[in-house]
C-alpha cells in the first residue's frame, strides 16, 4: 500500500457502514483477532483469479504458454491459509473449513469456464490519483484504487471488479455502487478516458455461477464522490464516531467488545448515537 496519506473506497465505505468501527481500526489502530469466513473466502478467490489473469496476460505475449490450473488452485490455498493464520476465522452455523475451501474452489472453477478477457492492462495494481469535488476543487488527499482487472483497447477500457456473494446482484446495485465511481475516477485521471465498469459476481449458490453486470460513470459522479469524502474527512477531524448496530454489522465485527464499552466523547456524537438508536428502533438487550 502507498505510504503517503490517502483515501480509499474501503475507508469511505467503512465510515458509512459504521463510524465507530472506522474509529477503532483506522484511528486507534486496534489489532484484529478475528475475521469473518466470507472475507477469508473472498480473499482466497481473488488471489486465485489474479493468478489466472497473470497467466492469461503472459499467454498474450507467447502463444506457446500453457495455462496452469494447479497454480491457480495453489494460489487459492496459499491465500486461504495465510489469512486463517493471521486471525481466528469466524465460521457460520453451517460452515466449516473443508466446506469453505470446496466452495471456493467451485467458484474459481466457474470463473475459469467463462470467456477470458483480452488485452489485459493491469492486475491488482494500486494507483494514487487526484480527486475533485463538485466545485472542481482538488482534495488534499489523493484517492487510492486497486482494480482487480483492467483490460481492453484504447477507447474501450473495462475495469472488472470481482465479488463473491450469496446472491445475484441487481443492475440498480451496480449503478449505485460507490466503488465503481472510485475506479472510473482512477482510469479517467490516468488515461483521460471514462471506462466501463464491469462487476463479475461469483454467486455462492449450490451450483456456482458468474454474473456480469456493467455500468458507467462521469464527471458529476466523481464530483459527488469528492463531496462525500470531504464530509467524512470533516466528521473524522471533529471526532464524530458512533455505532450503527445491525446484524450485518455486528455479527462478525472484531471490535464488538470495545463497542459495548464505548461512550461518546462529544455532544455531536451523543446526538448522532441517539438519532441512530431512534431510526433503528434500538432496544436494550439483556445479557446473562
Amino acid at each position: 500500500m502507498a505510504s503517503r496519506p490517502h483515501v480509499s473506497f474501503s475507508a469511505i465505505s467503512q465510515y458509512q457502514r459504521c463510524p465507530l468501527q472506522y474509529y477503532f481500526q483506522r484511528v486507534l489502530k486496534l489489532p484484529i483477532d478475528t475475521v469473518a469466513s466470507g472475507l477469508v473466502l473472498g480473499g482466497a478467490v481473488h488471489a486465485a483469479l489474479a493468478e489466472h489473469h497473470r497467466q492469461l496476460h503472459r499467454r498474450e505475449f507467447s502463444a506457446e504458454y500453457d495455462l496452469d490450473l494447479e497454480e491457480v488452485r495453489w494460489a487459492f490455498l496459499d491465500e486461504f491459509e495465510r489469512r486463517e493464520n493471521e486471525a481466528i476465522v469466524l465460521y457460520g452455523a453451517r460452515e466449516n473449513r473443508d466446506g469453505l475451501i470446496e466452495q471456493g474452489m467451485a467458484l474459481v472453477d466457474a470463473y475459469l469456464k467463462t470467456d477470458p478477457p483480452s488485452n489485459i492492462r493491469q492486475i491488482e495494481q494500486q494507483v494514487l490519483v487526484p480527486l475533485v469535488n463538485s466545485s472542481g476543487d482538488y482534495l488534499e488527499k489523493p484517492l487510492a484504487a486497486v482494480a482487480d482487472l483492467v483490460y481492453g483497447e484504447d477507447g474501450h477500457i473495462t475495469i472488472r471488479e470481482l465479488k463473491t456473494s450469496k446472491r445475484a446482484y441487481s443492475q440498480s446495485e451496480v449503478d449505485a455502487a460507490l466503488q465503481a465511481t472510485c475506479y472510473a475516477n482512477a482510469i479517467h485521471q490516468t488515461t483521460g478516458q471514462w471506462p466501463t465498469i464491469e462487476y463479475g459476481v461469483l454467486t455462492k449458490t449450490k451450483t456456482p455461477r458468474v454474473q456480469l453486470l456493467t455500468t458507467c460513470r462521469g464527471g458529476s459522479d466523481v464530483g459527488r464522490l469528492g463531496d462525500l469524502v470531504e464530509s467524512i474527512e470533516r466528521a473524522v477531524q471533529a471526532g464524530i464516531f458512533y455505532p450503527i448496530e445491525s446484524p450485518l454489522n455486528c455479527s462478525s465485527c472484531p471490535y464488538r467488545a470495545e463497542c459495548l464499552e464505548w461512550r461518546p466523547t462529544n455532544n455531536a456524537a451523543r446526538e448522532l448515537v441517539q438519532l441512530s438508536h431512534e431510526l433503528n428502533g434500538h432496544k436494550e438487550v439483556a445479557t446473562c
